[in-house]
C-alpha cells in the first residue's frame, strides 16, 4: 500500500473514531430514532436526485439497508442514548466482526479456519468480560443495545456479500435510501410527536447548534467523506489490505470521548477492548491465501459504522 493511501485509511479512522462523539452530541438535542431519520434523510434526497442506483435486486438493496441502517443504527442510537459512554460504543459495536464471521459461516457456507475461530472466540469473551464488568458497576443495558446494534451491522454485511461486485459508495448511498421511513415511524410511534416537534421545531436554535454541527460531521464527513475514501481504497487494494486500519476507530473513538467528555475509560473496559481489535485483527489476517476473508467488503458503518457510523460503523 502506498504511503499516500496508508495515510489516507488512517484519515478514515480519525473521521470515523470522531464520529461517537459527533453523534453524543447530536443525542443531546434529538431522540435517538429522530436523530437517525433526519441523518438518512439528509442522505437519500440527493442520493435520488443525481446517484445511479446500482444493478441490484431491490429486494437485496432493502435487506442490507435494514440491517446496516435500522438496526444498527436504531440500536446504537437507543443505547447512547440510554447512557452508553461514546467511547465504548466504539469499543462495543467491534462486536459486528465476529458476529459477522459467524453468520458468514451459517448462512453464505464460508468456512472459518483455526485463526478466525481463535480470533472470534477471544473477542467475544472479551465482550462478555466488559457486559459482566458494566452489570456490575453500571447498567446493562446499553451494552446489550449496543451489542444488538453491532449484530445488526453484521446481518447488513452478510447482505452485501450476497449483492455482489457493485460500486461501494453507490451501494452505501443507496441503503441509505431504506432507512428514513421506518426510523420516522419509530419515532412517531415510541418518541412521539410532541417530542419529535420540539426537536425539529427548535433545531435552529443557538442552544441546538452543538447537535446540529454533530449531525452535520456524522452526514458530511464520516458518511460522504469517510465512505468515499474507503471505498477508493477497498477499490484499490483487497479488503484483507485494508480493512485492519479499521481496527484503529475505537482507539480514536475511546480517546476523542475521553478528551471532549471526560470519559476515563476503565481499566478493565479498556483491556477488554484492546482484545476485542486483537482478536478481530487476528481473525481478519490469513496465514496463507483462502478463499474467503472474514472482513467484510463494505468495511465499517458509520458509522456509518461507527454507524458506529455507521459506519457508524
Amino acid at each position: 500500500m502506498l504511503l499516500r493511501d496508508r495515510l489516507l485509511a488512517l484519515v478514515v479512522a480519525v473521521v470515523w473514531g470522531l464520529n461517537f462523539p459527533a453523534t453524543a452530541l447530536a443525542l443531546e438535542h434529538f431522540p435517538p430514532f429522530l436523530l437517525a431519520a433526519v441523518r438518512f434523510t439528509l442522505l437519500a434526497v440527493p442520493t435520488l436526485l443525481f446517484v445511479p442506483r446500482p444493478r441490484i435486486p431491490f429486494g437485496r438493496l432493502v435487506l442490507v439497508g435494514l440491517g446496516l441502517g435500522v438496526l444498527q443504527f436504531a440500536f446504537l442510537y437507543l443505547s447512547m442514548a440510554s447512557g452508553m459512554p461514546s467511547g465504548l460504543a466504539s469499543l462495543v459495536l467491534q462486536a459486528s466482526a465476529p458476529f459477522t464471521v459467524v453468520l458468514a459461516a451459517v448462512f453464505l457456507r464460508e468456512r472459518l479456519t483455526g485463526r478466525q475461530v481463535l480470533g472470534v472466540t477471544a473477542a467475544v469473551l472479551a465482550l462478555a468480560a466488559i457486559a459482566v464488568h458494566r452489570s456490575q458497576t453500571a447498567a446493562l443495558l446499553p451494552v446489550v443495545l449496543a451489542l444488538c446494534g453491532a449484530l445488526g451491522w453484521a446481518i447488513g454485511n452478510v447482505a452485501t456479500r450476497r449483492v455482489g461486485p457493485v460500486n461501494p459508495l453507490h451501494l452505501t448511498l443507496w441503503w441509505s435510501v431504506v432507512p428514513p421511513i421506518p426510523m420516522a415511524v419509530l419515532s412517531f410511534v415510541v418518541e412521539g410527536p410532541t417530542r419529535m416537534g420540539q426537536a425539529l421545531g427548535t433545531a435552529f436554535t443557538l442552544r441546538a447548534l452543538p447537535a446540529d454541527l454533530g449531525l452535520l460531521y456524522i452526514v458530511l464527513v464520516a458518511s460522504l467523506v469517510g465512505y468515499g475514501i474507503w471505498s477508493r481504497l477497498l477499490g484499490t487494494y483487497p479488503s484483507s489490505t485494508v480493512a485492519p486500519f479499521s481496527m484503529l476507530v475505537p482507539v480514536v473513538g475511546v480517546l476523542a470521548s475521553w478528551v471532549a467528555f471526560g470519559e476515563v475509560p476503565d481499566l478493565v473496559e479498556v483491556l477488554a477492548g484492546v482484545v476485542v481489535v486483537a482478536g478481530v485483527l487476528w481473525a481478519s489476517r490469513s496465514g496463507r491465501p483462502a478463499p474467503t476473508a472474514a472482513i467484510p467488503e463494505t468495511g465499517p458503518v458509520p458509522a456509518l459504522s461507527p454507524g458506529a457510523g455507521g459506519a457508524p460503523r
